[in-house]
This record gives C-alpha cells, structure tokens and sequence, in this order.
C-alpha cells in the first residue's frame, strides 16, 4: 500500500510540466455589552496605539475610545482592530464589534466582510458565513478570491465535504462569475481532502495545480508532509519532501516539526533525533514545537533522560516553555516514576501563572495522588499555589482532601 500512495504522489507532481446581517449574530452566547468598563484617556485626535493591546478586555476598551474620537477613525483603523482581535483567536467578540460597529454606521468595506465570514467559519458556523455573503451584494461589495476560499475552508471545517467541492470547482453558482482559484485557494482545498485522507483526490488536485500553472508553495509541500506524518506515513512525507528540494523550495521549520513528529509517532526516535539536530545546519532554529514533538518521542519510547535533557535545554536556547511541554514532560516522568523531577516541573509551573490551568490541573491530580501512594509530600508554597488556583477555577478538580494528604508531616 505504500509503494503505490508513494507511486501516486510521484506522478502527481511529475504531471505535465509546461448590508446588516442580525440572524447570524444572534446565537452568540458572549456579550459585547458585558466586558468590564475601565477608565481610559480620551484623545480627540485619531492617533491610534494598536501595540497597548495584550487581552481582549484591552481591545474592546480601544474600541470604545476609538468611538468617541472626533475625526472617527477610518475603516482602516477598525479593521485593524479587528484583525488584532481575531489574531487573538476571539472570534465571538470580533463579531460582537463589528454587530456594533453596523448599528452605529461605522462603515466597513470588503475587508471587514471577509474577516467577519472567516470568524463565522472559524466558529463552525459556515451558514452564517454565507448569510454574511449576501449583505456583500446588498452592500454593493464584490466578493473575491479570499471570500471564496474562506467559505471552502469553512465548510471543510464543517465537514461538508460535498459542498466544498462543488464551490471549488463551481464558484459562479453561489459567488460570483469570473473568481479564479489561487494557491491560497487550492491549499484550502488540499488540506481538507489531507485531513480526510483522501489521498487520490489530494494527487488530482496536485496535478491539477501543475496543469494550471498555479504555484506550488512551501505551505503546498507542508499540508502534504505533515498529513503523512499524521498517518505515520513517514516514507511518503520523505518522497514529498525529496520533490520539495527537487524543484528548489526549501523545508521550513514547520516541514522539519512534521518529520520530527511523524518519526517519533512510529517509534524513529533515533531519525527523529537526527532530523532534529540537521535543523541549525540548514539555517532552521528549532522551536518550542520541535522540541515538544522530540519530548514527547523519547517520552513514549521510555527515555525519559533524554527528554528531561532535551527539556532542560528549551530556556538555554531562549525559548519558554508552552503548556504542552509541561504536560508532556510531567505526564513522561510520572509514567517513569521520577517524582523528584516531576515535582521540580510542577514547582516550575508555580513560576508561570498562566499555565497551571484546568487542563494541566488534572493532569496534575493523577501526579498528586501517585506522589500521596509513595509517601512523598509537598512544600507549603506549592500547597497554597494549589488552594489558590482551586479558587480561581471555582471547582473541585484537585479535591482538598487530595492536597491535604500531601502536606508535609510534623
């Protein structure tokens, strides 16, 4: 089965050379009108400082300000707005600013549409989407390429398949004659059929691209090696990367992080390793994900030494610490039954306030209770970092009485 997938990939890249919307606002659950008030300076003067944002609260209370400057900002402004929210990943609240921002009459161009249509999409609600395609009529705006493939990849993402397809291959029935697909377009495309492992169809669609002469990108060449690896099908993503330095596209960090991932799920730790270390060599500074996906190999393969060396190293090479690489690393030493390390992980946790969240709570519950079955306690600091967080989280995911068996005896 392999020597063929690999056979159909090869052919595939050898293929011949030469207006309001109010119904879909209404289901979200957030509310603009409920974030907290905080007093901020008013300027009459549009001079606006995008990089004071780090939160959301922070990018509504712009927003407000934003409402009351005389000259109002340009739509250019709110957009960017927008985006930076959106970046955030908040896509309910970019919604909420931009349903406020049509019933005040701030006006919006094609861009606002397109972000809107893509929040929508991000939220799995690709009929709301549409529904935001037709105030682009009612508008007087044109939907264009990116409207296209923002809706395709909602509805792959919406795992309606069926329908992706026909808007890919006939975009004039329910956008607009005369859109053609670009790269950005077929990516979309190649990463849904990739997730559904339809590998032919993704073999097609290759040949396809090659037909039409649209560029094959990095991006392309990564959809394809990391969905390979995914399945654990390492060879293939190996032929996949072999073409990608045939035609003189370079594997980026995100290709090696797939390989580096791809070999450690079949147990490669040893090519994993190696895929690692060539990384400086070619220019490439591995990141927090490369050294997670190493991490969490030589965990699954019991070396757990080896990943705690590996861990060690993340902050020497100035990266930080994510909340995968604490989770892999503690949930590596307690099925290893390094207590005193995991503890060390755990105390370091303290250090970092925004990571001992739910997730790595009860993670942190089983490692907890196997330290009460082998006698070990834990100081007082890290016992009231725990109260702490319990309280915050306003439920009983570590119970007291599990961290009160772990206070020390006197």
């Amino acid at each position: 089965m392999r020597v063929s997938t690999t056979a159909v990939i090869r052919r595939g890249f050898a293929a011949n050379k030469g207006g309001t919307v109010i119904s879909p606002l209404s289901y979200l659950s957030s509310s603009f009108h409920d974030l907290s008030h905080k007093q901020r300076p008013f300027s009459p003067k549009p001079r606006i400082d995008f990089s004071c944002i780090h939160e959301v609260d922070d990018a509504v209370f712009l927003f407000r300000e934003m409402l009351g400057m005389r000259p109002q900002p340009s739509v250019v402004h709110f957009n960017k707005l927008l985006s930076v929210v959106v970046k955030m990943k908040r896509y309910s609240i970019a919604l909420n600013v931009f349903d406020k921002m049509r019933q005040l009459g701030i006006p919006v161009n094609q861009w606002t549409m397109n972000m809107v249509i893509n929040c929508y999409c991000l939220l799995n609600r690709v009929d709301f989407g549409f529904a935001i395609l037709g105030s682009f009529f009612k508008l007087g705006y044109e939907p264009d390429v990116t409207t296209f493939t923002t809706l395709i990849k909602g509805l792959f993402l919406d795992d309606k398949v069926v329908e992706a397809e026909k808007l890919f291959k006939n975009p004039g029935q329910k956008i607009d004659k005369g859109i053609s697909p670009n790269t950005v377009t077929y990516n979309s495309v190649l990463q849904g059929l990739c997730n559904l492992g339809k590998w032919k169809d993704a073999k097609d669609l290759i040949t396809e691209m090659v037909d039409h002469k649209v560029s094959l990108n990095v991006i392309t060449f990564n959809i394809l090696v990391d969905a390979f690896c995914k399945e654990g099908m390492v060879k293939e993503a190996e032929v996949v990367v072999e073409i990608m330095m045939q035609r003189n596209i370079s594997p980026d960090v995100v290709t090696y992080n797939a390989l580096i991932d791809g070999y450690s799920l079949v147990g490669q730790i040893d090519k994993a390793r190696q895929v690692f270390d060539s990384m400086p060599g070619r220019g490439l500074k591995p990141c927090v994900i490369s050294y997670n996906s190493l991490i969490n190999g030589y965990c699954k393969k019991g070396k757990v030494e080896e990943a705690w060396l590996l861990f060690l190293e993340v902050p020497h090479n100035g990266l930080e610490y994510d909340v995968i690489t604490y989770n892999t690393m503690l949930h590596g030493l307690f099925r290893a039954g390094r207590f005193a390390k995991g503890l060390k992980v755990f105390k370091d946790m303290q250090a970092q306030q925004g990571l001992l969240k739910r997730k790595l709570l009860v993670e942190a519950k089983t490692f907890l209770d196997e330290m009460y079955r082998r006698g070990l306690s834990l100081d007082s600091d890290t016992i009231s970092l725990l109260i702490d967080r319990l309280q915050d989280e306003g439920h009983d995911v570590i119970p007291l009485e599990t961290i009160s068996k772990l206070l020390p005896k006197i």
